[in-house]
């Protein structure tokens, strides 16, 4: 069996190693390269020490080595949008879980891609109970006008809010098709207490030791409230859904925004 060459870009961070560990793993993938800002050697040996894969701070360079089908990019935005370009170019399928994306980098990254005739897998949350989360936050938002969104994560997340709260509000409003009733502030003795706002949805970010990535979509309405809560205790679980859309992506062409797309939801 011809097994799906896959490099990573971040290599280095927390999710990156998972991503190298779960593709080491799989019989169908095969790790062939890494990217890291940073880097003192110019080969990472794989986890089971059997053999080793070119290593460097530029990506045109380890895509030139390696040869991979697909670039898995869990970097920064900055350094995502620069790389891209560059696999594209080289005809290479991106599956990307950076976060800070805009709307407008995400519309430019499948714009690249269609131009180039490869396909781009990006999605704000690989865990499969996340992605349910947010499709079961879209049903519930045709019934309530009133809702809020806390999310909580480790204190050193860059952003603010989460790329997953930012994608269950949008998802949300898109299917309600106007905003949510937000009750007017009269009297705010603490600024920013009620948190930001999308189309009435406030939304609130904590970050704390202790914690990794968690939310909570809370619903109200006269006499009840809906809470659909999600909480990632290991980075394991964003694997199933990354290996999945590396196994996609290849026969695609164009964008893919959300791993709700893949599940069918």
């Amino acid at each position: 069996m011809r097994k799906i060459r896959v490099a990573v870009h971040g290599a280095a961070g927390r999710m990156g190693r998972e991503v190298i560990k779960a593709v080491s793993l799989d019989p169908e993938l095969q790790f062939v390269g890494a990217v890291e800002k940073r880097v003192t050697e110019d080969h990472l040996i794989l986890p089971d020490g059997t053999s080793r894969v070119p290593y460097g701070s530029d990506v045109e360079t380890v895509i030139r080595l390696s040869q991979p089908e697909v670039l898995v990019d869990f970097s920064l935005a900055e350094a995502c949008m620069e790389a891209a370009p560059v696999a594209f170019k080289r005809k290479v399928h991106m599956v990307i879980g950076t976060t800070g994306l805009r709307e407008s980098d995400i519309d430019r990254l499948g714009a690249l891609a269609e131009e180039n005739g490869v396909g781009v897998a990006v999605a704000p949350n690989f865990a499969l109970g996340a992605v349910l989360m947010m499709h079961f936050a879209k049903i519930a938002a045709r019934y309530f006008d009133y809702a809020e969104i806390t999310e909580m994560h480790h204190v050193d997340k860059v952003d603010a809010p989460s790329g997953t709260a930012l994608a269950t509000a949008r998802a949300m409003v898109a299917t309600r098709k106007r905003p949510f009733s937000s009750p007017a502030v009269l009297k705010e003795t603490l600024a920013g207490t009620r948190g930001a706002s999308l189309d009435g949805i406030r939304i609130h970010s904590v970050r704390l030791p202790g914690l990794m990535a968690h939310q909570e979509v809370l619903m109200g309405a006269a006499g009840q409230t809906l809470s659909i809560r999600h909480d990632t205790v290991g980075r394991e679980c964003y694997m199933p859904g990354v290996i999945l859309a590396i196994k996609k992506v290849v026969n695609h062409r164009g964008l893919i925004l959300g791993l709700d797309k893949l599940l069918g939801l």
